[in-house]
């Protein structure tokens, strides 16, 4: 009896196990750096194109990744002080007719990429570089300071009814793990 027990529990286990697991999106090279005037931050997005999404993608779907960023003053026992609330957006979208990827990055000022490559358009949406954070003179001297960042892909919005035909779109759906870099100013 216990061994049928056993047998049925490794069953579902090996059953329950996901795919999509094997290739889950996280931040990597999260950098946060000064210029004279200005606190910088650099990072990127690992696996966050799965085989379905850039099947979708390639067939005009819109996406769009969200990135999260948190400036906090760390105060020991005390609550964190809330410096920044920062929401990035990046958005892809393929042409079919022309064969182009086109890019909008939201704090690019509205001038979106445009590009043929797709290894391209992949790299400018999983990429921030050299985003002005806050000015110097917001922080204080000798204080201790948190940056959390996380990206995820926004909900997608289809037009009427095809909602119906691409429901495998949920699948895609993916949030990272929160990435902390702690300084001292």
């Amino acid at each position: 009896m216990r061994q049928k027990i056993a047998i049925f529990l490794m069953m579902i286990l090996l059953v329950e196990q996901n795919p999509a697991v094997a290739q889950e999106a996280r931040l990597s090279d999260m950098i946060v750096s000064n210029s004279r005037d200005k606190l910088l931050l650099y990072l990127k997005v690992d696996g966050a194109f799965t085989d379905k999404m850039r099947r979708a993608v390639l067939s005009g779907v819109p996406t769009t990744f969200s990135f999260l960023i948190l400036v906090e003053r760390t105060r020991g026992m005390w609550v964190n002080e809330e410096v920044l609330d920062l929401k990035l957006s990046h958005t892809i979208k393929y042409n079919t007719l022309k064969k182009e990827f086109t890019v909008k990055r939201s704090w690019e000022e509205d001038k979106p990429v445009v590009t043929k490559s797709f290894a391209e358009a992949q790299k400018l949406m999983c990429e921030v570089d050299n985003i002005h954070l806050i000015s110097l003179n917001e922080l204080q001297k000798e204080h201790q300071y948190r940056i959390r960042a996380k990206a995820e892909l926004s909900e997608i919005t289809l037009p009427f009814y095809l909602h119906y035909l691409l429901f495998f779109i949920a699948l895609w759906k993916f949030e990272t793990e929160w990435y902390t870099i702690d300084f001292t100013y």
